[in-house]
């Protein structure tokens, strides 16, 4: 493929790139710019952060799972880019060497970056904009100050990037979902890559070849987020950044969750669909999308079919997917908000769950009249609580009540133990976040965010 980008400042003709070379070997060993390290080499150390502008603004991404085809018509700026054309260091260069925010230096470019571009931006929660960039040495006190004090300061001109003039993208690159119908349906062996925040380890890790491969990053109509006073319809290219932002103000236990979904990083690039379509026994949103009764709604060619969500997930590794069909949205009924949504993880951020529990329960004069209750890490797929659910129906909603559908949960799942978790402690922790929901309903604080000892 041929692509056209803007690389610091200057416009950057790549021809004939293979669509699986990433952003970070690229750097390295073609323009020999090493500031950007290569760490974890899956998106999870943020020591390979670059800022990525585009229509749609500014962005921290990681470079190790950034294909090359995904720039054409960006702003790229490595480490080596963010000062000014006269040597002048960025703000946040100036305050990192004040606050001595750098030992070894290793993880330094990419913090510099995610700074860079949390600072465009106006971003000053540092903790989240940073929870994607670890640090072993230096620890993060003097990270966060350094950030701190670079937020005082005016963005400076010269990061702000026009975009390059391009031609025609390459025809793997359709521009709406008309076009991706038509060309995934004439090569339905083809791969899919939306943010490639899943796609990309498939190359850096199992090293995979991947042939053909479609981007789906410039279908702008599969970015749509709509709210009516019936539905919220999310696109199937909505990040989840702008998943976030569209959900918190309806659900906030679910914008919690997602808040601490992956990374900053991960956050700009990944998406609700790839999230979905890729059947994840562990993704975050599938559960919630259950509890809430949402709708997928797939399409092949000029052909579309919906379905529940919960029916998607078949069994390990399969999908309710033709050859050539594509998730295209995802719709939510509008309800009042009784959702929550518990992560479990070693970490508390940017962790993969060990159980999620996503609970949507309704209540009338004391008794429990609807429940929708669904789990990630429990089974094989995503799945819902049938029997928990239906002993949860015209119970008293207490702690007693509820004793019965804590019993059913062991009808419902079967999990695994792993390095994660032990199947015994699943099960337990699934029971104590339905209990967990009685108590916070009921008013007592049970987040550990909140209880003191």
């Amino acid at each position: 493929m041929d692509v056209t980008f803007l690389l610091n400042g200057e416009t950057t003709h790549v021809h004939n790139v293979s669509a699986t070379q990433t952003l970070l070997d690229w750097l390295r060993e073609t323009r020999g710019l090493s500031g950007t390290k290569e760490g974890c080499n899956e998106g999870d150390c943020g020591a390979c952060s670059v800022v990525v502008q585009d229509e749609g603004g500014t962005k921290a991404l990681n470079a190790c799972i950034l294909f090359m085809p995904q720039l054409h018509g960006k702003s790229v700026r490595t480490v080596e880019g963010v000062s000014g054309p006269q040597g002048q260091l960025h703000p946040v260069q100036e305050a990192m060497v004040a606050h001595h925010g750098s030992q070894c230096g290793f993880c330094t470019p990419g913090f510099i970056a995610s700074m860079v571009a949390a600072h465009s931006n106006g971003a000053t929660d540092h903790d989240d904009q940073l929870a994607g960039n670890l640090c072993r040495c230096t620890g993060y006190a003097p990270i966060i100050r350094a950030a701190e004090a670079a937020a005082e300061q005016p963005v400076p001109v010269w990061v702000k990037s026009d975009l390059p003039e391009v031609g025609p993208a390459s025809k793997f690159q359709p521009d709406s979902s008309d076009a991706l119908a038509t060309l995934y349906e004439a090569h339905p062996d083809a791969t899919l890559v939306a943010g490639a925040t899943d796609v990309g380890l498939w190359v850096t890790k199992q090293l995979r070849e991947l042939d053909p491969v479609i981007f789906l990053g410039r279908c702008d109509d599969l970015k749509e987020i709509t709210v009516t006073e019936t539905e919220i319809s999310l696109g199937a290219m909505v990040d989840m950044n702008a998943m976030r932002d569209a959900i918190t103000p309806l659900h906030p236990s679910y914008g919690e969750m997602l808040r601490r979904y992956a990374s900053t990083q991960i956050r700009n690039a990944a998406t609700l669909g790839g999230n979905v379509a890729n059947g994840s026994p562990i993704g975050d949103n599938p559960p919630a999308l259950i509890a809430l009764g949402a709708t997928l709604h797939l399409r092949k060619g000029d052909a579309r079919r919906s379905m529940p969500i919960e029916d998607f997930f078949v069994a390990y590794g399969q999908q309710d997917r033709l050859p050539g069909e594509f998730v295209e949205r995802i719709t939510i009924p509008r309800q009042e908000d009784r959702l929550k949504v518990y992560k479990l993880s070693k970490r508390f951020d940017q962790d993969i769950s060990a159980v999620l529990g996503a609970i949507n329960i309704q209540v009338s004069d004391g008794v429990v009249t609807g429940a929708r209750i669904a789990f990630g890490g429990m089974a094989a797929t995503p799945k819902r609580a049938a029997a928990v659910e239906a002993a949860l129906i015209g119970a008293p909603w207490s702690e007693d009540g509820i004793a019965p559908a804590l019993a059913a949960f062991s009808q419902d799942y079967t999990p695994m133990s792993d390095m994660r978790a032990s199947a015994a402690y699943r099960l337990e922790t699934a029971r104590n976040m339905l209990i967990r929901y009685v108590l916070e309903d009921q008013g007592v604080a049970a987040s550990v965010l909140e209880v003191s000892p």
